[in-house]
């Protein structure tokens, strides 16, 4: 679970460090106070996308840092190679230049890498997803996820993309016969034109590097005649290995005299013979060069033409010899369109069949999922105060495509006698609030994530309604930690931990802190959610009634 929460110059957070405990933690506060702020911070130590704009004012850098316990050794500790410890430590940093660092127990990670991580550590759940379930584009993802059929769902993923592979195959051999004609006509063009060419791979680099050595071919070649002068002399002067041959002479024969001279002698041999290779290897050198004016105009010639077939078929002759290869298959294609052609149909109709048969299983799954599915959410609705209500999953059946050959949209009815009819026509505010709070709940038992954090999802509940939303979130949190933003005194009243999020000014700036409420801390804050800016001891009275109520539940 999450532990600890440190903040350092975000927005109007110039320094905040946080504590959560255990089981129903709730935030509270007045509008703009801070609370989205806490909940974006949060999400940045998730590995969610953060922006340069949440630095605070005339800071440089914005930093957020998290503490776990009790973390289970996960496989993305082995996956990332990141050294576990189950008292877990992670720590971004967001510049404004643009950059993000990030930690895990002291190792880099990136954010992707950050973001696998923080979905099996926390959910979030925000106003937005309650909008989620208007679009039914989502309500399939969302039995998917509730079926957790992965393995399933990755077989037929694997199969549809052959099935695309042999579409895209089929439609390339399925051109019409002019437009056929065409490009027969000029790939047999091109190929004639690459295979005269005769290239071979590099040959451009080494046509490029000989052409640099021949254009200074005559203070190379003076060069190489002064080495190989110095070394063999010429009509006027000895060189230094026919000086080093006299001086080995005349040394042979002082060891007539002194057998202590050997390993000079030996050494001044191997001197000589040394020199003389390096000398016959500088002087073959210098006999290559050659007419260099005759194979300059060579390379020139050829690299005029490599250079103008680069415009047309790529940046080197590697690359080129490639589009060569891809073009003599394109031709193949064309000219053996027809066999090719009855061979990509048969192909893609087996694949198609596997990818039905895949898809019907899906079916078969998905159904079971969601009768399972319907009898839980009506349950947890009915303990949300809406037992008349009727929940279902209503199938379609789709084309095959990315997700099956099924479509899905969620039906409601949410009175005695009404008829069955999409979220959209017939949800107010506060009743989809309630269903999202179900699906979640239901979600949540599958997904085993230790803490889950509910912003400001009571939009539009009150009344009995949202004594019963604070009675479900209690329930959640027996199992798990729940951390909730919310301006419903209801649910602020059943919290274990009460958290206020308070704004200030000083010195022309905006802070906000963050402080743990004792009882008449909470008596404080109950009366002001209560009442609004006027506190009055009808307001307090009502605020000890909710504390006292709780504590004799």
């Amino acid at each position: 679970m999450l532990t600890l929460l440190h903040i350092e110059n975000i927005a109007v957070i110039e320094s905040a460090d946080i504590s959560f405990d255990r089981g129903f933690n709730v935030l509270s506060g007045e509008t703009g106070a801070g609370k989205s702020i806490i909940i974006d911070a949060i999400s940045a130590i998730l590995g969610e996308r953060t922006y340069r704009e949440v630095i605070r004012t005339g800071t440089e850098r914005a930093f957020v840092s998290a503490v776990f316990d009790g973390v289970p050794e996960l496989d993305w500790f082995a996956a990332y190679q990141v050294p576990f410890e189950p008292e877990l430590l992670i720590q971004r940093e967001i510049l404004l230049d643009g950059r993000n660092l990030c930690r895990v127990n002291g190792r880099g990670v990136t954010v992707g890498q950050l973001k696998a991580l923080g979905r099996q550590l926390i959910t979030i759940h925000g106003q937005h997803d309650s909008q989620q379930l208007f679009d039914e584009q989502s309500h399939l993802g969302l039995l998917d996820a509730f079926a957790a059929d992965e393995a399933l769902r990755g077989d037929y993923a694997a199969a549809w993309e052959q099935v695309k592979a042999c579409r895209t195959r089929l439609d390339k051999l399925s051109m019409d016969e002019a437009e056929k004609a065409r490009r027969q006509e000029m790939l047999q063009y091109q190929i004639k034109e690459l295979e005269k060419a005769k290239l071979q791979p590099g040959e451009d680099e080494e046509l490029e590097q000989r052409q640099k050595l021949l254009m200074n071919g005559e203070k190379l070649t003076a060069a190489l005649n002064e080495a190989v002068t110095a070394l063999f002399g010429d009509e006027d002067s000895q060189g230094s290995a026919e000086l080093l041959d006299e001086a080995l002479s005349a040394l042979s024969g002082a060891l007539r005299y002194d057998e202590g001279l050997r390993q000079s002698h030996d050494r001044l041999r191997e001197l000589s013979f040394a020199l003389s290779d390096a000398g016959e290897e500088l002087r073959d050198y210098r006999d290559s060069l050659g007419d260099s004016e005759a194979e300059l105009d060579e390379i020139g010639a050829r690299l005029d033409l490599i250079h103008r077939l680069k415009r047309k078929y790529g940046a080197s002759c590697a690359e080129m010899l490639e589009y060569l290869e891809q073009a003599r298959a394109e031709l193949d294609d064309i000219v053996f369109a027809e066999e090719k052609q009855r061979r990509a149909e048969a192909e893609l109709k087996q694949a198609e069949s596997a990818a039905q048969v895949l898809a019907l299983k899906l079916r078969e799954a998905r159904s079971a999922a969601a009768r399972v599915l319907e009898d839980r959410v009506c349950r947890e609705l009915a303990e949300l105060n809406m037992p008349k209500v009727r929940f279902l999953c209503e199938f379609t059946q789709l084309p095959l495509g990315p997700e099956g050959m099924d479509g899905l949209r969620f039906l409601m009815s949410a009175n005695l006698g009404e008829a069955l009819k999409p979220l959209s026509k017939v949800a107010s505010g506060g009743e989809l609030a309630r269903i999202m709070l179900a699906m979640k709940n239901v979600m949540a038992e599958h997904d085993g994530v230790p803490t889950m954090i509910f912003d400001e999802v009571d939009a539009g509940v009150s009344g009995r309604a949202a004594q019963k939303v604070a009675e479900k979130l209690r329930a959640v949190a027996k199992g798990r930690q729940v951390l909730c933003v919310t301006h419903l005194p209801q649910i602020a009243a059943l919290a274990e931990h009460h958290l206020l999020i308070a704004k200030s000014e000083r010195q022309g700036r905006t802070y906000t802190q963050v402080r743990p409420l004792d009882r008449q801390g909470r008596v404080q804050e109950l009366a002001r959610l209560i009442g609004g800016a006027q506190i009055t001891e009808t307001t307090r009275k009502s605020a000890e009634e909710m504390l006292q109520a709780d504590i004799e539940s």
